[in-house]
């Protein structure tokens, strides 16, 4: 606290970042998973997700002070050092989640290794002193939101994703809506990381 400033004055709050981690795909991956869905997500009279912001979740933090972020990336980076590998997803099937009122895209299997990447990756955040939401991991990408007419799950013509690395997002929202940019990716398949 400066002389000037009378006691008890209000600090300025820390700045913060909304983020988390997932699986972020190209372009084309995004905008061949949208037409998939198209048929069911116009069905649902939902609100169709931006192909633009198509991804998977695997750890949501929520607001982190700008000064920790960089203890994100060494978190990171000890999860994706492990064993595993690239990974690859077949999407196959949507269905309607009640509560969120949600339609999502589901993989036909989720490979072992996209399960031992989100487990290794909530321990070493743990271990660098952060609270990600511990909800059971789900694999999915929300197609489309406030779904008015629910439907039965129902397949869906394939569509692959197949991923080298994992991002660390960063969540925006402004009047038009959340808007999603990548701050950092991790190798999944031995490639060194980036920077966005």
């Amino acid at each position: 606290m400066s002389p000037q400033e009378p006691a008890g004055a209000p600090q300025p709050a820390a700045k913060t970042r909304r983020l988390f981690f997932a699986l972020w795909p190209d372009e084309a991956m995004r905008e061949r998973l949208a037409e998939a869905a198209h048929p069911a997500v116009r069905a649902s009279r939902g609100r169709a997700v931006p192909s633009a912001q198509l991804h998977m979740t695997l750890a949501f933090l929520g607001a982190v002070p700008a000064a920790r972020v960089a203890l994100l990336s060494a978190a990171a980076l000890a999860a994706a050092g492990a064993p595993g590998g690239c990974l690859e997803l077949s999407f196959e099937r949507l269905a309607h989640w009640p509560g969120p009122r949600v339609l999502c895209a589901l993989p036909a299997r989720a490979p072992s290794v996209l399960g031992e990447l989100v487990e290794r990756l909530l321990e070493a955040l743990g271990a660098a002193g952060f609270a990600p939401d511990l909800k059971p991991f789900r694999p999915h990408v929300t197609v489309a939101r406030k779904v008015v007419r629910p439907s039965e799950p129902a397949a869906m013509a394939a569509v692959r994703w197949r991923f080298e690395a994992f991002a660390l997002i960063e969540s925006r929202t402004l009047e038009s809506g959340p808007v999603y940019s990548v701050v950092e990716t991790y190798p999944l398949c031995g490639a060194a990381h980036a920077t966005k």
